[in-house]
């Protein structure tokens, strides 16, 4: 389809077409399909209804056995469950995970400040809730030792551990950690846990690692030091106490942790003894039992008399300090997206299934409301045992009920056995499973790619370790939305050139070789234009109409520029403010004879301009699908604008082309347009001289 462009729209090219010895010729463009204006205004109001009858048909299309998968996930791998092939791994994967789980889930529940029979307890009905409303099927949940660390945390500032108050208000935190997950997951708000960055979690769990080995030093060192989160109070506590340093607990200590780490390495690097890395807490706890038993050492403390039987139910209390819980709540719960979500999803690609986040969060919330009914603090998925649960070839939830069974059979016959644990043995479980968590590998990889990341690991890393983890979390939290702030309030904005023998136009810093026109100046803005970026975007463009951008020119000699030509095929989204910023520079262009050309623009982006009026008020001959559509027009122009500056030569009758050449002359342009529209230059060399590869341009110019 051919569209004659012969007159600019604005300014001193108004009548450059009736000026003597001035020519024009059809430009071949791709039309750009306008909006109506019936579309353009009833669109926004369609949208909800649009929406909600897509839900509907939605609703409409499911089957009943879409409706229990919907509210039980577990169903899916119930009812393809292949028995023959998923139960002999499921049962070697449940009882790996659930032999590391016991003595872990006292280890961290020490860690909390609690007593070991509330992290069996917590390892035990949760299991069992989310393997029936949990969609992933090897994410292994349970106590882990960042919960733990801000559980002790927040309820160590308020009451102290040895009181019941401590433990009924665990409890509470659970009821509320799940609460707030259903509701993020139900509600969909899944995605907002995005805005904290990779780095921010790394240099988080970094520093809180470290600060949960040093919090177990006690154990290893003989005498008690000062409950905090911070690394200062934990260190000068450790100096002032070294003359009560006993020599059998750190010994015994240091040897198991050293067992744990050996068992754990082998595990990792020869895949015939991936069963160590699973047996290092039991192997830690055995051996410090059979230790203890025989020798009855006073110096190391023992973990004591542990209730028997099964959790009872019992509904949690002192609702009066919901209040004061609610931000280690929301914490914990951040916590558990990017943990048990992060992994869940993990897992879900590299066992070949799809994993809902929000349905995912909404199972580990249920698992949280239920247990907290049965004596349970927060709990979520384990990094390492769910790893070691993939590794050990876990197909399906099954392996969680198994987990659940065996540490239901511990709480029912094994904790008479458990009196005789050492401390230090739990407190080397913890250590060798944070060891882990201390991402200094992040730190360097970081570095290497990207500063900005590195310091925001650091800077999060440190405050966490100086300033304690609520503030940690929340300095780390903003500096990296202030970060998303600066980067989109100061989008990237590229002039751009066309490569040599094609009707591609880029980056002129990243392909130097693109060259640009005399008078025409080509922008892309990679960004959604808004109300924080407006601003800069204008500045720029105004600096891209005075400052040469050193690229190679062609075209017709002009003193300045005549058209801005905006690529806006990255930009998805234009609010109001904006609107009225575009308005604003098209009447400042307008006054200094520059027109506005607008490319490639999206559909939503297009309504919004067209609602807005902008489309007529620049004009609807200005909107392109491609660039290079607009160069051809614009270019045109400034050609034409060129030779009515200069002199008409006289028109003598034998002047006149005879018709043989004008056909021969058009063929010629018509072919070069062609060859050049089609990316096809193969037969062209490139040279500054070839104006063939510019049909537009003329051989003098």
């Amino acid at each position: 389809m051919e569209n004659t462009y012969a007159s600019p729209s604005s300014g001193e090219l108004n009548n450059f077409n009736s000026m003597p010895g001035t020519m024009t010729r059809p430009v071949k463009i791709i039309p750009l399909q306008h909006p109506s204006t019936s579309t353009a205004t009833t669109s926004c109001s369609y949208y909800f209804s649009d929406v909600f009858s897509r839900w509907r048909a939605k609703v409409n299309r499911m089957t009943w056995m879409e409706w229990i998968e919907f509210f039980l996930p577990c169903y899916r791998w119930i009812s393809t469950y292949r028995w023959r092939e998923y139960l002999q791994p499921d049962l070697m994967a449940g009882i790996t995970v659930g032999v590391m789980l016991v003595p872990q889930s006292m280890s961290y529940a020490k860690l909390a400040g609690l007593q070991p029979i509330y992290g069996l307890y917590s390892g035990f009905v949760p299991i069992f809730v989310y393997a029936l409303f949990g969609s992933s099927r090897q994410l292994a949940i349970g106590p882990v030792a960042l919960t733990s660390l801000l559980v002790s945390n927040v309820l160590g500032s308020i009451v102290d551990s040895s009181e019941a108050l401590y433990t009924e208000l665990a409890i509470l935190l659970a009821l509320m950690v799940g609460i707030f997950e259903c509701i993020m997951g139900i509600l969909r708000l899944g995605w907002l846990i995005r805005f904290i960055s990779h780095s921010v979690i790394s240099g988080f769990t970094t520093a809180s690692a470290i600060v949960i080995a040093l919090s177990q030093a006690k154990y290893f060192l003989g005498y008690d030091i000062e409950r905090s989160s911070k690394i200062i109070p934990l260190v000068k506590s450790i100096i002032s106490g070294a003359d009560k340093f006993l020599w059998p607990p750190f010994i015994m200590g240091s040897i198991i942790l050293a067992i744990i780490l050996t068992m754990k390495h082998l595990g990792k690097s020869r895949k015939y003894l991936r069963f160590l890395r699973a047996a290092g807490p039991l192997t830690a706890v055995v051996l410090g039992t059979t230790f203890a038993t025989i020798y009855h050492p006073s110096s190391i403390t023992l973990v004591g008399e542990i209730p028997q039987g099964l959790p009872k139910f019992s509904v949690p209390k002192e609702f009066g300090y919901i209040k004061s819980l609610i931000p280690t709540a929301m914490l914990i719960t951040g916590v558990a997206i990017l943990e048990s979500v992060g992994i869940a999803k993990a897992l879900a690609a590299k066992n070949g299934y799809e994993l809902d986040s929000n349905r995912e969060l909404f199972g580990l919330g249920v698992a949280n409301i239920f247990g907290s009914f049965f004596s349970v603090y927060p709990t979520t998925g384990s990094f390492s045992r769910s790893a070691v649960n993939h590794e050990s070839g876990a197909k399906t939830g099954l392996s969680g009920i198994i987990m659940g069974i065996i540490m239901g059979c511990a709480l029912q016959f094994l904790t008479p056995l458990f009196e005789y644990i050492p401390q230090c043995a739990l407190a080397a479980i913890v250590i060798s499973a944070v060891i882990g968590l201390v991402d200094y590998e992040e730190a360097t990889f970081l570095w290497r790619v990207d500063k900005r990341d590195f310091l925001l690991w650091t800077i999060t890393c440190t405050t966490t370790l100086f300033l304690g983890i609520e503030i940690g979390v929340l300095v780390g939290v903003g500096v990296s939305l202030a970060f998303v702030i600066q980067e989109s309030a100061n989008p990237h904005i590229a002039v751009l050139g066309r490569l040599p023998g094609t009707t591609v136009y880029r980056n002129i810093q990243q392909y130097p070789e693109a060259y640009t026109y005399n008078g025409i100046v080509i922008v892309r803005i990679d960004a959604p234009i808004y109300f924080a970026n407006i601003n800069y975007i204008k500045d720029r463009l105004r600096e891209y109409e005075i400052d040469d951008d050193g690229s190679t020119k062609r075209g017709p000699e002009v003193t300045r520029v005549h058209f801005v030509i905006i690529e806006m095929a990255p930009v998805t989204y234009i609010d109001s403010s904006a609107i009225q910023a575009l308005k604003e520079l098209h009447q400042e262009y307008k006054s200094r004879d520059i027109q506005i050309a607008i490319s490639n623009p999206n559909q939503e982006v297009l309504l919004t301009i067209a609602r807005s009026g902008i489309i007529d008020l620049i004009g609807k001959e200005w909107y392109f699908v491609r660039v290079h559509d607009a160069v051809q027009v614009c270019l045109q122009h400034v050609q034409s604008l060129n030779d009515s500056h200069k002199k008409p030569e006289p028109f003598l009758e034998n002047n006149r082309p005879g018709r043989f050449q004008k056909l021969l002359k058009q063929r010629t342009e018509d072919f070069s347009i062609s060859q050049l529209e089609s990316g096809n230059s193969k037969n062209f060399t490139f040279s500054d001289d070839n104006t063939h590869l510019d049909p537009l341009l003329s051989k003098k110019s």
